[in-house]
């Protein structure tokens, strides 16, 4: 009994192991935000397609059941897609997350499931549900596709019976065929869903854990820099000619170098983390998490120290991880300190702002730099996983990072910038009651 035991324990543990792993966490940890392009092609296909094939089945080759006015609904679904920016916009609301999968479950499964019993499950609708699965596992994950397609079909098959026409009952021959042909599309769409699905999520966790284990092998050429920058010092110490002043500095700057280097190190590290971000919370002094994050900063010289300033107007606590946010305020610091650097004119104090405090019942870490600023095209694409501003040196880790951190503590962070006018990022936060 006690083999079986350990046996049945073993079993019940893998398959734990692989729901959390393949099921629960991938629905936690989305894997690329949308194109906003697709989402506008998708828009165009729904509003200008559904017109089109109403054209089609009610007048070029028509088919028993069609409804103009069913059309022009499913029709000006597709049409928000286009009208409404929140839909296109990256990253996407959760508000707009949801709309935009009602939407799909709207115009897919239920459309056309509904339209499938109309038509009597004639050849024309058999094959239109069999591809609408193959579209549905392709247009969302598969999970929700899933759900999506069980209830659409149940609603759809609900509202023919209580609106659709009625029409007499399918052959048993006929029933037996379609729900072969049905199944295996539903099958196919599932098993294409699935695999395409882990392939984009394995593709960018080898990514970056690439990235982390790179950014973690150059320690050792650091180490021995910091070595040779401890000798210079020495020798500077034991020497009495002129030379050994520059000794000195020299010594200090290749110090200061390794340390700045292995900050980034560091940060490079968390960022590789972007998809196992740990979901430990405690409770957070917004006020005290900024002030540690700015004077912790490896700064590169005395005057990019003096140009950063932090305002608490009304400190909060919020629920997060210590380390993420340390992580996310640097990233934030460090694209500021890049662009300032990048500006015409030398950094002043002030030059870079972090103000703390409450609007609306949300707290809120405002950071404002006066640097070169983010071009308008480009804005809503800076939260993208390997999108980057800076083409030199810009992995596009940084700020999904950022977005990732805050989303793990229900809030949103947004940019408000122009260019050569400097840019505003905002975080806002729930309150800790």
């Amino acid at each position: 009994m006690s083999l079986l035991r350990v046996l049945y324990a073993s079993r019940a543990g893998l398959l734990q192991s692989w729901a959390s792993n393949e099921v629960v966490r991938p629905l936690l940890v989305p894997v690329l935000h949308p194109s906003r392009w697709r989402i506008r092609a998708l828009g165009l296909s729904t509003a200008a397609g559904h017109p089109f094939f109403y054209w089609v089945w009610g007048e070029l080759l028509p088919q028993p059941y069609e409804s103009l006015v069913l059309r022009m609904l499913m029709g000006a679904l597709g049409l928000s897609l286009l009208v409404f920016p929140r839909f296109s916009a990256t990253p996407p609301s959760a508000s707009s997350a949801a709309i935009f999968t009602a939407i799909f479950w709207i115009t897919l499964p239920l459309f056309f499931s509904f339209m499938y019993f109309c038509n009597d499950g004639n050849k024309v609708w058999l094959a239109s549900l069999g591809a609408m699965f193959l579209i549905y596992y392709q247009l969302t994950d598969w999970r929700i596709a899933t759900l999506g397609s069980i209830s659409g079909v149940a609603f759809g098959w609900l509202l023919f019976n209580a609106f659709g026409p009625g029409l007499p009952e399918m052959s048993a021959t006929q029933q037996w065929t379609n729900a072969v042909v049905i199944a295996f599309s539903w099958w196919m769409g599932l098993v294409l869903g699935i695999s395409s699905s882990n392939l984009r999520r394995e593709q960018l966790s080898y990514t970056l854990g690439t990235m982390g284990i790179m950014a973690h092998e150059l320690r050792t050429p650091l180490a021995t820099m910091s070595l040779i920058g401890d000798a210079l010092r020495a020798e500077a110490q034991e020497c009495v000619d002129p030379a050994s002043q520059k000794l000195e500095k020299l010594g200090v700057r290749l110090n200061s170098l390794v340390r700045n280097m292995n900050h980034q190190i560091d940060m490079q590290i968390a960022n590789a983390r972007l998809m196992r971000l740990p979901l430990h919370k405690e409770a957070l002094s917004a006020a005290e998490l900024v002030r540690q994050a700015v004077a912790e900063y490896p700064y590169r010289s005395t005057r990019e120290r003096e140009c950063v300033q932090v305002m608490v107007r009304r400190d909060f606590i919020f629920k997060g991880s210590q380390a993420l946010f340390t992580q996310g305020i640097d990233n934030l610091l460090k694209n500021a300190l890049r662009s300032l650097a990048a500006a015409t004119t030398a950094s002043q104090p002030g030059d870079l702002l972090i103000e703390v405090g409450i609007l609306r019942n949300r707290g809120r870490i405002v950071v404002n730099d006066n640097g070169v600023g983010i071009d308008t095209g480009l804005q809503p694409r800076i939260f993208e996983p390997f999108f980057s501003t800076d083409r030199g040196t810009g992995h596009g880790l940084g700020l999904a990072f950022c977005e990732r951190v805050v989303q793990s503590a229900h809030g949103t962070i947004r940019v408000k910038s122009e260019a050569a006018r400097g840019a505003i990022f905002t975080i806002e936060l729930p309150l800790l009651a």
